[in-house]
C-alpha cells in the first residue's frame, strides 16, 4: 500500500519514526512530507527518514496562514502523483483536506482539546484518533485508545535511555542536573497563550544552578544571559538527557509529557493550565507525575519544592503504574493505518 505521512513539528518525527520503519519493513511504500519547523528537518535527517520539504517557517499569524496554504497546495500536487491509500498526520489540517481529493482515507491524531484548527480537520477526516479520556467528541469516526502521543517513542518497548550517550557530551548522569524548556509560542493553536516571563526564567535558572547543572533548550534564540546553559547534546539525544534529569521545568506541553512518561518530575507553566486543562495533563497529574499551572511564579516555587523533596523511587513507581495502564502506541498506530488502508472498520482500543 501507499502511505503519506506529513510532519509539521519535531514531535511528529518522533511519533511516526517507528511507524515508518514498521510499514517499510512490511513492504509498504511510505512518503514523508514536512514543513521546516524548529528542528524537524534535522531530526528526519538524523533518523535517515527520506522526506520532501513542502514549506518553510512562519514568523507571524499572517505568515503562518500563507505557509499553510502553500503546504496544502504542494501536498495536493504530490498526492495526485502518488495516489496514496492512506494519508496521516498529527493535527491533520492539510491531510484531511487533501485526502478526499485524491481518493485516499485520512487518519488524524489529536491530543489537544479545544484547538480551533480541529474545526477545519475533523469534519473531513476518515478517522480521528485520540487518547481515551479526550474531552471532545468527534462523532462516529472518533476512535479512542489508552495512550499518549509520546508513548509512540518513549514506551519501554521503543526507548531505553543510555547514560553513555550523554557522557560522550560531558553530561554526568549520576550527578544532579535539570532540564529547562522555553518555547516560541508561534503555532496556530498558541495565539493568545504564553508561558514563562523573563523574570520567572531568571529566578528559576538562578535557583536550579545552585543545586546542580542546568541545561536550557529553547525554540527561539536563547538570550545571551542564558547562553551558558545551552543544551550540551544534539537534539536526537534530548530524551536520554530528559530520562536521567532530576527535574524538568518548562512551558512546552510535549516535553512536559515526555518527562512525565519517563518518570522525571515535571513542572509545566502554560496560561491555559487549570481545571479545564487538556485531559492528558489532568491524567498525568493524577498519576503524580506532572504539576501544571497557569502561574509562572507558582511553577518556579513548585520546581524549588521538587528539587528539595522529590524522591526518585516514588516517581519510578508512579511511572511503572502508568506504563502498566497504557499501550505501545507505535504498534497501535501502525495497525490502524494498515487496517484503514484495507478498508476495515476500527473500534475503540480497550
Amino acid at each position: 500500500m501507499q502511505f503519506v505521512i506529513t510532519i509539521q513539528h519535531p514531535a511528529h518525527v518522533h511519533f511516526f519514526r517507528h511507524v515508518i520503519a514498521s510499514l517499510e519493513t512490511d513492504g509498504h511504500d511510505v512518503h514523508v512530507f514536512a514543513r521546516d519547523k524548529d528542528i524537524a528537518i534535522d531530526l528526519l535527517d538524523q533518523y535517515d527518514i527520506e522526506h520532501t520539504v513542502l514549506a518553510g517557517k512562519a514568523n507571524s499569524l499572517t505568515g503562518l496562514a500563507r505557509v499553510q496554504a502553500t503546504y496544502e497546495a504542494r501536498l495536493l500536487h504530490e498526492a495526485m502523483r502518488i495516489r496514496p491509500d492512506v494519508m496521516t498526520a498529527i493535527g491533520g489540517v492539510a491531510v484531511s483536506h487533501v485526502a478526499p481529493l485524491v481518493g485516499a482515507r485520512s487518519v488524524v491524531w489529536i491530543d489537544n482539546e479545544g484547538a480551533q484548527s480541529h474545526r477545519l480537520t475533523t469534519p473531513l477526516a476518515h478517522m480521528v484518533c485520540t487518547p481515551r479520556r479526550f474531552r471532545d467528541d468527534f462523532g462516529a469516526n472518533h476512535v479512542r485508545y489508552d495512550g499518549y502521543h509520546e508513548l509512540a517513542y518513549l514506551h519501554p518497548n521503543r526507548f531505553a535511555p543510555d547514560p553513555d550517550r550523554l557522557r560522550e557530551y560531558g553530561v554526568i548522569p549520576d550527578e544532579p542536573y535539570f532540564l529547562v524548556r522555553f518555547r516560541q509560542w508561534s503555532a496556530l493553536h498558541d495565539v493568545g497563550q504564553n508561558g514563562f516571563s523573563r523574570e520567572a526564567k531568571r529566578d528559576l535558572i538562578s535557583f536550579l544552578s545552585d543545586h546542580g547543572e542546568v541545561y536550557v533548550t529553547s525554540e527561539s534564540t536563547l538570550p545571551e544571559e542564558f547562553a551558558a546553559y545551552r543544551l550540551p547534546v544534539p537534539p536526537h539525544l534530548v530524551h536520554d538527557l530528559l530520562a536521567f534529569a532530576n527535574l524538568y521545568v518548562g512551558d512546552s506541553a510535549t516535553m512536559a509529557t515526555e518527562a512525565a512518561v519517563l518518570g522525571t518530575p515535571a513542572v509545566r507553566a502554560q496560561s491555559f493550565a487549570g481545571e479545564d486543562d487538556m485531559t492528558n495533563f489532568l491524567e498525568l497529574a493524577e498519576y503524580g507525575l506532572l504539576y501544571s499551572t497557569s502561574d509562572d511564579r507558582d511553577a518556579v516555587e513548585q520546581a524549588k519544592r521538587l528539587v528539595r523533596d522529590a524522591d526518585p523511587e516514588t516517581f519510578e513507581r508512579r511511572r511503572e503504574r502508568l506504563i502498566d495502564d497504557k499501550i505501545d502506541v507505535a504498534g497501535y498506530v501502525t495497525d490502524v493505518l494498515v487496517r484503514t488502508g484495507q478498508g476495515q472498520v476500527l473500534h475503540n482500543k480497550g
